[in-house]
């Protein structure tokens, strides 16, 4: 996790990398001189047209690929480190899926990836089901979803470590608009839930609705880099948006821009076709309308929308202990003995016989009789093994008394 003095998420100093051909010539500059900072509880945007190194970029990243030259630093550190990595969660373009798989293990399957205990998998993987749509679908084989229902897919398994730091490359192409504006408003709570989310995607109305800041790529340099809000505003120009204004109100207003030389245009605004087609889809919903794909949800919950504990000693104080394997509750302040932490061993049939033994060997009528019996040590053949391995000094003797008789 990122530590509280660490400013910056992400850091990149002058990271390049440079394809080569086979015989070691430079052939292709991805990515040239990045200087990218990302602030923590930040949605950043890479953008760029294709194969303008924002692809390679989150690759060198995540320590998939190597720089030609530059550093790059992730949560304060190298993301190759399994420290770090563990804290990191990655959508790429391409979801890669077991396509025999069902949902419900895929989640288990990447859980067991990260060290998860089988307790905490399963609270998860109900939670992130419900998140993206898909609780309805945890038992279908991933193979048979489509292709915005394996985006959906591969968006939970992104989130099932509760990461710090959520890497998305295209994370809402291949969805219908219900699961675009599902994706955009996820991303702005686990903002708000204390994430830092880096964002790769070429539908730029999305990246306007959710990013903080920018970053336009071309040829693998930055061209520009700021705040959205001012990087599109016009300064040219002032906006007005009133309610509906009477016929001669608005003359009123035709005539005072014309005195000031200003040209005017007085038109009523119009909704966006996204919140128009998620008004009437929500109303059918609403409606209890039957469905056989994804559905629309309010937003996280379970594990993403808990408070996580500062530090070991946040989590003890919080109200009770939970035992790893029976999952049973402890008061904080109950001491827990070693003896708790020792593997159970079952009491089977040797202890049970052992017991009774014991009994019997305490009755009045057996304390006399335990002089220890005297046993004849049991005869043992010689094997092969034996006379193999019998001294040459024992073999003479015995092959002389042989000739003997």
């Amino acid at each position: 996790m990122v530590s509280g003095d660490t400013q910056y998420v992400v850091e990149t100093f002058g990271l390049t990398k440079v394809f080569a051909d086979w015989w070691g010539r430079s052939k292709v500059i991805a990515v040239d001189d990045l200087n990218v900072k990302i602030r923590r509880n930040e949605v950043f945007g890479l953008l760029g047209p294709n194969g303008s190194g924002k692809t390679t970029t989150l690759k060198m990243l995540l320590s998939l690929l190597h720089p030609t030259k530059g550093r790059a630093l992730v949560l304060g550190g190298d993301s190759s480190d399994p420290k770090i990595n563990a804290h990191i969660g990655f959508l790429p373009e391409e979801s890669y899926l077991y396509r025999y798989l069902t949902a419900a293990e895929t989640l288990d399957f990447y859980g067991r990836l990260f060290g998860l205990h089988r307790r905490v998998r399963q609270e998860r993987i109900g939670a992130l089901l419900e998140m993206v749509g898909l609780q309805g679908a945890a038992n279908r084989q991933v193979g048979t979803f489509s292709k915005g229902m394996q985006r959906r897919i591969g968006l939970a398994q992104a989130l099932i470590n509760d990461p710090d730091l959520l890497i998305l490359d295209e994370p809402t192409s291949g969805l219908d608009p219900i699961g675009t504006r599902q994706i955009k408003d996820l991303i702005l709570q686990l903002a708000r839930r204390g994430k830092t989310i880096l964002l790769s995607s070429h539908l730029l109305a999305d990246v306007e609705d959710v990013c903080d800041r920018i970053s336009i790529l071309y040829g693998g340099k930055v061209r520009i880099e700021g705040k959205v809000g001012d990087l599109l505003r016009r300064r040219d120009q002032d906006q007005i948006l009133t309610s509906k204004l009477s016929e001669t109100a608005l003359e009123q207003i035709r005539d005072i821009a014309s005195r000031e030389n200003a040209t005017i245009d007085i038109s009523s605004p119009m909704d966006k076709l996204e919140s128009f087609f998620v008004n009437v889809v929500a109303q059918a919903q609403k409606e209890a309308h039957a469905t056989s794909g994804a559905i629309s949800t309010t937003g996280i919950s379970g594990f993403l929308a808990e408070e996580k504990p500062e530090s070991l000693l946040d989590e003890l104080v919080a109200g009770s202990v939970v035992a790893a394997d029976e999952g049973e509750e402890r008061p904080a302040t109950e001491k827990v003995e070693v003896a708790e932490i020792q593997p159970q061993v079952d009491k089977g049939l040797l202890q049970d016989l052992s017991v009774a033994e014991l009994k019997r060997e305490e009755s009045p009528e057996r304390v006399d009789k335990r002089k220890p019996a005297e046993v004849e040590p049991p005869k043992v053949d010689k094997g092969v093994l034996d006379e193999l391995t019998e001294s040459p000094e024992k073999k003479t003797d015995a092959a002389g008394e042989d000739r003997d008789e």
